[in-house]
């Protein structure tokens, strides 16, 4: 559907285009030869605009250990290396590793609707609750949406989000801040990701009209996530 989309648009000499969906591989999407930048997907073969997802598991992980957390947990689905999502796992395993933390990298697919999501986290507190009863459990979730299901969970089994529970998403979406009890989250600044693929896009639509048919080499730049403490951890 995607592609059928990508050439209607074509069909209109359309001169550049920004994609979010990682579902086309790069290397297709460079051989419609007009400039692409890509955000949050694999960029090997276009230009590109990502959140330092390795910083940001960095900081969550970071966050976990200053709130004492006697384990550091991160679910997240498998995901390849040239994913940038991927780097938020390798962030905050490396800074669990560096200080001698103890801590647990689950691989889980949540599925794609919310009764998936709930039914697969229900299970996840249960699992944790189970393996680490009475340990202080400081848990990153792969975005704010799922971070938001599993303080629901918690929230209608005891009534508040019990001393043993930390959590923090990522995103920084408006469900953290809206949330019964707001969330601890890393942010993603979408308005300077959005501003920069505009400035990248519209700098190789330019030079595409000089220099028009050479290749130009991808641009790729990394924008710092930023730490945001709320009520989910200490």
């Amino acid at each position: 559907m995607e592609r059928k989309y990508i050439e209607e648009l074509m069909a209109y000499n359309i001169e550049g285009m920004i994609i979010l969906s990682p579902t086309i591989p790069s290397e297709e999407l460079a051989a419609y030869g007009v400039p692409v930048v890509g955000i949050e997907r694999e960029d090997k073969y276009i230009s590109s605009v990502n959140t330092d997802n390795y910083m940001g598991g960095v900081q969550a992980a970071s966050l976990l250990k200053k709130s004492g957390c006697d384990i550091l947990i991160h679910m997240n689905a498998k995901l390849p290396d040239e994913v940038p999502a991927s780097g938020r796992t390798r962030g905050f395993e490396d800074v669990c590793r560096e200080n001698a933390l103890t801590y647990e990298i689950i691989y889980a697919d949540m599925g794609n609707t919310f009764e998936e999501n709930k039914s697969g986290i229900v299970k996840l507190v249960r699992d944790l609750e189970k393996r680490y009863p009475d340990q202080k459990k400081g848990i990153f979730m792969p975005n704010d949406t799922h971070a938001n299901v599993l303080l629901n969970v918690l929230l209608r089994k005891y009534g508040e989000l019990p001393d043993t529970w930390q959590i923090i998403g990522f995103d920084d979406s408006s469900i953290s801040r809206e949330a019964v009890i707001p969330t601890s989250t890393v942010g993603q600044q979408i308005s300077v990701i959005a501003n920069e693929a505009m400035e990248i896009l519209s700098a190789q639509m330019e030079e595409r009209k000089k220099r028009r048919p050479q290749p130009m080499e991808p641009v790729h730049k990394v924008i710092p996530p930023i730490l945001i403490r709320r009520e989910t951890t200490a």
